[in-house]
């Protein structure tokens, strides 16, 4: 293909380079988004444990092994959380196995008449219910 002038053929390599640029910026943000997961642990006081639930000391070494565990409940002490969930956010490869982790390797109480699920956790002298979502970001359909 001929261009008529040279004044065509500069824009037309920024325009063409700037799309190629763009093209591979987010062809690795894809990459990376859909290589990654996402953990989300909170943590709240609460004034009643439900019969049931197993209650843990906050210093139980399989509470400690689980990432961000930790801050959540030193987070919901700091703030004094009892209305609302003090949260970590953790967003890396495999991510989603510290929502299996607190589920498997805990005492996970799943509550069916209106109490919090999760981990009850003895916090000096309170009680700490600690819980975790986790989520992947899918680029296809499931189908």
């Amino acid at each position: 293909m001929m261009f008529r002038g040279k004044g065509m053929a500069l824009p037309l390599l920024a325009v063409g380079t700037a799309a190629a640029a763009g093209y591979i910026l987010r062809s690795e943000r894809s990459r990376n988004c859909t290589a990654r997961s996402k953990a989300n642990l909170g943590a709240r006081i609460v004034a009643e444990v439900p019969e049931g639930a197993t209650v843990i000391d906050a210093s139980t070494r399989r509470l400690a092994e689980i990432p961000g565990a930790r801050t959540a409940l030193e987070r919901a002490i700091h703030s004094n959380a009892r209305d609302e969930w003090e949260h970590v956010t953790l967003e890396r490869d495999g991510a989603w196995s510290i929502v299996d982790a607190i589920r498997d390797s805990l005492p996970y109480y799943n509550a069916d008449q209106g109490e919090y699920n999760g981990v009850y956790v003895q916090y000096d002298d309170r009680v700490i219910v600690l819980d975790a979502i986790g989520w992947a970001r899918l680029e296809e359909p499931i189908q």
